[in-house]
């Protein structure tokens, strides 16, 4: 079994639907790829399981492929409330431009702290604006917020950060070791992974989507929130077929029992920064000795290695932090940075995940060596600068009613699920569990499960 180093190069997959995602990088390129990547690694590992006589060809829907790089939830009949905190955003300081990230309580108290000023976007871009871009990215980020500058590709490049993640691979594979699956016995070609048991500790938003994708091929993923957790307008998007629960890990109850959980899971998926799970007495030795036989993947920001490797970040503050949204404003004409239009680089790494998740699988089924897969979305952004835009077609901008499925009740309210954008013959991509909140479901896995 080849372990699984870069993207599939185009036309590895069919290819069907038109349409392309505007903007000045490969967007569209980037979301066949990564689809392709997951199809291609679980057509192997169906093999690898024998639930064919070999593995199933793979075809990417183009356009959806292009949708689900955005949301794949539409509300029937209600609004969603905003992705982002009324004070998150783009501001001009004293010589150029800053994002600020307050979507969390925590960031946001830190950047106002940081600022002295009022939580109001007025005082805070007055505030701002005597600043230094980079100064105030730095004590924003040392106050324990999130915030980043924009830069050039070229001073990207040329920063220690931006020159370590240039050196680092598209998947760090780690730790490796000899592992033993567990039998599965409802799985099978339409859902290869029935019975895989994801504990899910990941949030916002490209762990979400690695296992999002997992589940929509039969796992039972089992995501563990801290008490109180929410992601406004976004949780409908990557919960489906997710159990939602909640624990505190900050107690010794808490702590108990995501070990039990993980001492009866397959795979583990975690986006903590280095350090965090140490702090919570799951270290490598702890996983190791709790659950020898588990898969795990984990990502982070800004990459494993360089300066920057224990900072925060998020999609929106990589983009600027990688010049990505600097070549925004020359196609655009303005003055402001201009993001790319959807989260791609959350999207592909999580795609990227649930692949590296499924190429383990293989492995591991073949009776070979398996590793630990680390991913950053620094590093997909220079895979995604590097990447030559062929596609051509209908600018897409947004869904039409054609490309929703069925209804789905969500805990939200009634609403409508894009149509899967991966197919492979005689097996099923869905979600049998609708999405729900955060803490619907008790921190267990399913019954019949055990």
């Amino acid at each position: 079994m080849t372990r699984l180093t870069s993207l599939p190069r185009p036309g590895s997959c069919q290819v069907t639907g038109t349409g392309r995602r505007p903007g000045a990088y490969a967007i569209s390129e980037l979301a066949n790829a990564a689809l392709a990547a997951v199809g291609q690694e679980l057509a192997r590992l169906i093999a690898a399981l024998n639930l064919a006589p070999s593995a199933p060809p793979v075809t990417v829907d183009q356009r959806l492929a292009s949708l689900w790089f955005g949301s794949s939830f539409r509300p029937e009949g209600w609004e969603m409330p905003s992705l982002w905190d009324p004070i998150a955003g783009n501001y001009a300081c004293a010589d150029g431009w800053i994002r600020l990230h307050t979507n969390l309580p925590h960031h946001r108290e830190a950047a106002l702290r940081v600022l002295g000023c009022a939580e109001d976007r007025e005082a805070v871009t007055a505030a701002v604006a005597k600043w230094s871009g980079e100064t105030l990215e730095t004590a924003v980020v040392g106050a324990g917020g999130a915030a980043a500058a924009l830069r050039s590709r070229e001073s990207w490049l040329a920063h220690p950060q931006g020159a370590a993640v240039a050196q680092e691979p598209l998947i760090d594979w780690t730790a490796p070791r000899d592992i033993v699956l567990r039998d599965r016995p409802a799985a099978c070609l339409a859902r290869p992974l029935a019975g895989l048991r994801v504990l899910d500790l990941t949030r916002v938003l490209a762990g979400p989507v690695s296992t999002r994708t997992l589940a929509g091929f039969g796992a039972d993923v089992l995501r563990i929130d801290p008490p109180g957790w929410d992601e406004p307008g976004g949780l409908p998007d990557i919960a489906p077929g997710k159990y939602m629960a909640q624990l505190d890990l900050r107690t010794d109850a808490g702590r108990a029992r995501v070990k039990k959980l993980l001492s009866q899971a397959d795979v583990l998926v975690h986006g903590y920064r280095p350090g965090a799970l140490e702090a919570l007495g799951l270290d490598l030795a702890t996983r190791d000795a709790i659950a020898p036989n588990r898969v795990e993947v984990t990502l982070d920001a800004y990459g494993w290695t360089g300066p920057w490797a224990l900072r925060r970040g998020f999609d929106s503050l990589v983009q600027m932090s990688s010049g990505l949204a600097h070549a925004g404003p020359h196609r655009a004409a303005s003055e402001e940075p201009v993001p790319l239009p959807v989260q791609a680089l959350d999207h592909a790494t999580g795609y990227l995940m649930a692949a590296a998740i499924l190429n383990t699988l293989s492995a591991a089924a073949a009776g070979q060596t398996v590793c630990t897969a680390r991913l950053s979305l620094a590093r997909m952004a220079e895979e995604l600068a590097a990447l030559p835009r062929h596609l051509d077609g209908p600018a897409i901008f947004g869904a039409a009613e054609t490309d929703y499925t069925g209804h789905e009740v969500s805990g939200w309210g009634p609403a409508r699920r894009l149509r899967p954008p991966l197919a492979l013959p005689g097996c099923q991509m869905g979600w049998f569990l609708p999405a729900t909140r955060s803490g619907t479901h008790a921190a267990d896995w399913p019954a019949a499960d055990i």
